[in-house]
């Protein structure tokens, strides 16, 4: 977090964007505010203890604060506990799209080498499937976030992550020259397409929740069903549809996951392999930067629970490389 140091015991101050708040009660009978902050360098937990809406004033997700309070270690994590928090205003002259973790390369860019791909097709139907709805959500994908809270939970993160698996793709082909390069691509393309409807996304691109739709079906069966719908509009009559349809539904691996049905042929396969891959090494790529060289982080609830450790035989904070 890019707060300012206001002296050598922890105490900061700053403004952050709102990502995720809750009215809880302590022990003590007391409320107090439960929220995870954000800015373009990270996140952070809060607590605000002993809170009133009268003193203190009512937040919701995605609102611009300038907060005071002192961080320390909980749980082998930073905290930051609260004394002051306010809103942003016009005078303070600041912009809330500067708080926004953002992907390192553009909207722009990731979706013109991700059509560029698809438009290279061979194989007509995968062609026009991909490439019609891509078109039909162009300006969505070009901000929208891969998560609420885990990974890729940034502006544009949702093409940074199909991107990644497009590029692990692509190399897995050359050692298995088997696989069917053009049908993994287009699963990858495509798999996590129905989050753009299974999210509440901000202008900032930032997820503040899930749809209806979202939280009832998921972004599995709503991607199948995307796909069900171009294929039928474009007068697809081929088993591509099905198999796309397919590694939507299986590309979670296992039930207990969200899978509605394990992968059933090799790309598919691959694809749910893929998919967990790039979001495993996200989030530990995430929580390993945030914890000192030959420290361990907190115990992480996305990773079952374990403690990640530092060892800092590699730079830590370089980006993926895409192009």
């Amino acid at each position: 977090m890019n707060f300012n140091p206001l002296d050598n015991n922890g105490l900061v101050e700053g403004f952050c964007i709102i990502k995720s708040i809750d009215v809880k009660t302590s022990s003590r009978g007391d409320n107090y505010l439960d929220m995870m902050l954000s800015d373009a360098d990270g996140e952070i937990n809060a607590k605000l203890w002993r809170y009133s809406k009268e003193i203190h004033g009512e937040y919701t997700p995605n609102a611009l604060v300038k907060v005071r309070g002192n961080i320390s270690p909980y749980n082998g994590v930073d905290q930051l506990k609260i004394d002051k928090i306010r809103p942003a205003v016009q005078s303070d002259g600041v912009d809330p799209a500067d708080f926004v973790k953002t992907a390192l390369y553009s909207g722009e860019e990731m979706f013109s080498e991700l059509y560029g791909l698809a438009d290279s097709f061979e194989d007509e139907d995968l062609r026009k499937i991909v490439c019609a709805i891509l078109e039909d959500n162009r300006l969505k994908l070009l901000y929208w976030p891969a998560a609420f809270k885990l990974h890729h939970a940034v502006r544009s993160g949702l093409m940074l992550h199909t991107l990644s698996i497009v590029r692990l793709a692509q190399n897995v082909c050359k050692v298995y020259p088997f696989v069917d390069e053009e049908l993994l691509i287009a699963g990858a393309i495509l798999h996590d397409i129905a989050k753009l409807s299974e999210f509440e996304v901000a202008d900032t691109g930032m997820a503040t929740g899930y749809s209806v739709e979202g939280n009832l079906l998921g972004h599995l069966t709503m991607g199948a069903e995307v796909i069900g719908k171009y294929a039928e509009k474009l007068g697809i009559t081929s088993n591509v549809p099905v198999l796309l349809k397919h590694m939507c539904l299986s590309h979670h691996g296992e039930p207990e996951f969200g899978a509605a049905v394990r992968p059933m042929f090799i790309e598919a396969e691959l694809l749910s392999e893929l998919d967990l891959m790039d979001s495993r090494v996200y989030e530990m790529k995430e929580a390993v930067e945030a914890a000192q060289s030959g420290e361990f982080t907190g115990r992480i609830w996305a990773m079952e629970n374990r403690k990640l450790y530092n060892h800092a035989r590699k730079d830590i904070t370089k980006e993926t490389k895409l192009f």
